[in-house]
């Protein structure tokens, strides 16, 4: 057998407090999501004033970026060259989720759903970078 790392209830909740803190550094209200590596949550929320479908694609962002262990930005472009790609189940091609990856493996993903695309990215990558220091 061999031995893996996996994300831990405290890594999830480390990484939302960056990624919240991060929002509300820039005044973003946004929801955001901490999935493991099978895209199953782990912790969601949704600040005051983020929009009502935001959990939901924040979600879907972190799902997306942990089954295809790449950033969500990269499904979005594969997706205007194989339109195709859409019907794959639970994945949602907009930029904003990253995977959280150890030792080059997945284990996880972060989405975040509020602010311009680019925007949700930053906050995700935020999440990222309090277990990865």
């Amino acid at each position: 057998m061999r031995m893996k790392t996996v994300l831990t209830a405290d890594d999830a909740a480390r990484i939302m407090a960056a990624a919240k803190a991060e929002a509300v550094a820039k005044g973003w209200n946004v929801s955001i999501a901490v999935v493991d590596e099978a895209g199953i949550l782990m912790h969601l929320e949704r600040m005051d004033g983020a929009g009502l479908q935001s959990p939901e694609v924040a979600l879907q962002k972190a799902r997306t970026s942990a089954l295809a262990k790449l950033p969500t930005k990269h499904v979005e472009e594969r997706v205007k060259e194989r339109p195709g790609m859409l019907l794959f189940p639970d994945r949602l091609p907009l930029q904003g989720g990253l995977p959280i990856l150890h030792d080059g493996e997945c284990i996880g993903g972060v989405g975040v759903s509020g602010v311009q695309s680019h925007e949700d990215e930053i906050i995700s990558a935020a999440g990222i970078a309090a277990i990865s220091a």
